[in-house]
């Protein structure tokens, strides 16, 4: 996009017969320091003329706001000008307030003069925190008309947000509206007056999406990286403008911040749960080094339901909870009982991962297939999903009550979890035990059918114990049937031996980090159970 554009959107006679003259000139009293570095392949691009998210990309000098509208991944991410992140790390303020000005001019034109869907409270939040934080980039302009109108407009969506956040979808939705609201009170002339009342609105809608824990209730790793990004922005602005955050507002955003350690591999990226996939290990150590805060991985999170067992480079993640409920999540997966596993920076027990919130070209039935049980690291009885995923794709009955029992002593550390979604259907309970030993070497597990309830299986029901594996970790069986040699260029081989069940090789997938499909394996348990129930234990050891 040429600097003839920005000379043809930027002229203050324009601007001011579109929003009218008069208005007396509106500031920012403070400007908030985004310390979050951003994708500088994504910044270059933009400079490139291409707006780029996962599979889709926008030609900017095409780019018709009110042609993008707001329906889809790839429009709301134009949208909330959250990609003035990565155009600052790209270039100089010079160069890249040319191409941040023009973009904003058209936004402008398109939706500056009325409200529309582009006003949703979630979008203006997010806008409202990008704005302010990029205020260099895309207020540079010496043109007053222009400069009047972005502020002017943003001091209306502000206004906005105080009369319509809480309309917002209930979530990280709400939470970024609020927030939006509080980082306008903070940073707009006259603001100040505002900020109790936006505050309220966003401890109201924090609380109303977390779990005491910190980690919010669509249970979404994905998620829960914006929300701790959302709550940096926040910070910045009261530093900014020389306020001191409320200390609720401190322990929330240090408890949030201590989630997403706790689902955090060893290879800095997130573990694929609830639809997601690792993510970009660059932008998350990006976010948690910039965002100002610093936590210790959460352990054992009874809400968040992600329980963490660590060892001397060994990391083992656990979903020890209930699916998230359906207003809070409408991707869910029956994931419960499932498990990741890292040594080191290696990836070797995985689950196949989603999408996540980026646009896709992998095939709809194949989103809808990754959701299921059989998709994670655990255990499925007869081929069936512990929680149901409904035609439409929202989640029906199955698991509704999870137990939890852990302890550490000098040896391991022990994790018992169970899980009632195979009640109903089967009459039976399932329970996974596993200990880590304080060495990292060894993992030992024991998935137990026990039988609880009236229903029973008439003879026999099929079970398959699935351990997804990451992508280049091979998997060779040993003679026996009974284990299997995995190896990997980035840790040690590690032995993996199953009693009580024959032990299968199959082809499996994963989604990477990027949204895409990468082949990868699969062992899996399998043989079959009675009504009165019966164990299979499994152990990975590492040789060296």
């Amino acid at each position: 996009m040429s600097g003839d554009v920005v000379g043809k959107l930027a002229r203050g006679s324009f601007f001011s017969r579109l929003f009218g003259q008069g208005r007396q000139p509106l500031r920012l009293v403070a400007v908030p320091r985004d310390h979050v570095i951003g994708d500088r392949a994504r910044g270059d691009a933009l400079l490139a003329g291409r707006f780029l998210l996962g599979s889709d990309t926008v030609a900017l000098n095409e780019i018709d706001f009110a042609e993008v509208g707001t329906h889809g991944p790839l429009a709301r991410e134009i949208q909330s000008f959250s990609w003035l992140r990565d155009l600052a790390a790209s270039t100089s303020r010079e160069r890249g307030a040319r191409l941040a000005e023009a973009i904003a001019g058209r936004w402008l034109i398109a939706h500056g003069t009325r409200i529309d869907n582009a006003w949703a409270p979630e979008l203006w939040g997010e806008r409202i925190l990008f704005w302010t934080a990029y205020a260099p980039y895309i207020l540079s302009s010496r043109d007053g008309g222009y400069r009047s109108a972005l502020l002017n407009t943003l001091a209306k969506g502000a206004r906005h947000l105080d009369a319509h956040a809480d309309k917002a979808p209930p979530g990280l939705h709400r939470i970024t509206a609020w927030a939006g609201a509080v980082v306008g009170s903070l940073t707009l002339q006259g603001g100040l007056g505002r900020l109790s009342r936006s505050e309220s609105g966003l401890m109201r809608s924090l609380s109303g999406a977390q779990f005491e824990d910190g980690g919010l209730m669509s249970r979404s790793p994905l998620e829960q990286m914006l929300l701790v990004d959302r709550l940096g922005l926040v910070r910045a602005a009261y530093f900014a403008a020389k306020q001191a955050p409320p200390e609720s507002l401190e322990n929330t955003a240090a408890a949030a911040l201590a989630a997403l350690h706790g689902v955090t591999m060893g290879d800095n990226a997130l573990s694929s749960w609830q639809g997601g996939n690792p993510g970009d290990s660059a932008r998350l150590s990006a976010l948690v080094e910039g965002c100002g805060m610093r936590a210790r991985p959460l352990r054992a999170a009874r809400g968040w339901g992600y329980h963490r067992l660590s060892a001397l480079g060994t990391i083992v993640v656990v979903d020890a909870a209930p699916p998230p409920p359906p207003k809070m999540a409408a991707m869910g997966c029956a994931s419960t009982l499932a498990l990741e596993m890292s040594d080191g920076a290696q990836r070797m027990v995985v689950n196949c991962g989603g999408p996540g919130p980026v646009p896709t070209e992998l095939p709809d039935e194949l989103v809808q297939a990754l959701r299921t049980t059989a998709a994670h690291s655990t255990l499925v009885l007869s081929d069936t999903n512990s929680t149901a995923i409904l035609p439409d794709g929202s989640l029906g009955k199955g698991v509704a009550d999870v137990g939890i029992e852990r302890s550490e002593d000098n040896d391991c550390s022990r994790l018992e979890a169970s899980h009632d979604g195979y009640v109903k259907g089967f009459g039976l309970i399932h329970q996974r035990r596993i200990s880590l030993g304080n060495d990292g070497k060894e993992l030992r597990g024991e998935d137990r059918l026990v039988a609880r309830g009236r229903r029973k299986i008439r003879e026999a029901a099929p079970y398959a114990i699935r351990f997804h594996l990451a992508p280049g970790v091979e998997a060779t069986v040993t003679a026996d049937g009974m284990g299997a040699i995995l190896r990997s260029t980035g840790a040690p081989p590690w032995n993996f031996r199953c009693r009580g069940a024959m032990l299968q090789v199959e082809e499996s997938l994963f989604i990477d980090g990027r949204g895409q499909p990468v082949p990868t394996l699969q062992l899996v348990v399998v043989g079959e159970i009675s009504g009165v129930g019966g164990e299979i234990a499994w152990q990975f050891r590492r040789s060296s």
